[in-house]
């Protein structure tokens, strides 16, 4: 099976991709907001989140959930604020990991860096997961 047919296989390696370019979307417009837009830190944070949650929400309808994306603007308005929901679940995941781990962990399971790489798994699996079930009904 090639890269691409295993691409095409798995929704969970599309969710991944559109997560991870996401992110850097999401570095990119929090640097705007800062330094051009001159938000202080916090509202840019919550700005960059909400273009980056609208990009990977766009993403996910076409690459990864596309045959159970809504259809009419009512049904996608409420499909994207389910999924902003989901991504602010999965953050608290993605953060209760990583404060855990930083917190309670023992060498080296206590560096941040290790316990971002685990916060970011346990919130990126959460995320696929409420998307899935929750988000991406149309059919």
């Amino acid at each position: 099976m090639t890269l691409l047919q295993r691409l095409e296989a798995s929704q969970f390696l599309r969710f991944a991709i559109v997560g991870g370019i996401g992110f850097f979307v999401n570095e990119a417009v929090l640097f705007v907001a800062i330094h051009f837009l001159k938000f202080d830190p916090y509202l840019g944070g919550v700005f960059a989140f909400l273009v980056t949650v609208t990009f990977t929400w766009g993403g996910n309808r076409l690459l990864t959930f596309r045959e159970k994306a809504a259809r009419g603007l009512m049904e996608m308005l409420d499909e994207w604020i389910k999924f902003i929901l989901a991504n602010a679940i999965g953050f608290v995941v993605n953060y209760a990991v990583y404060a855990s781990l930083v917190t309670f962990a023992p060498k080296p399971l206590n560096s941040p860096y290790i316990a971002l790489a685990f916060g970011t798994l346990a919130g990126l699996i959460f995320n696929f997961t409420l998307s899935k079930r929750f988000v991406f009904r149309a059919g």
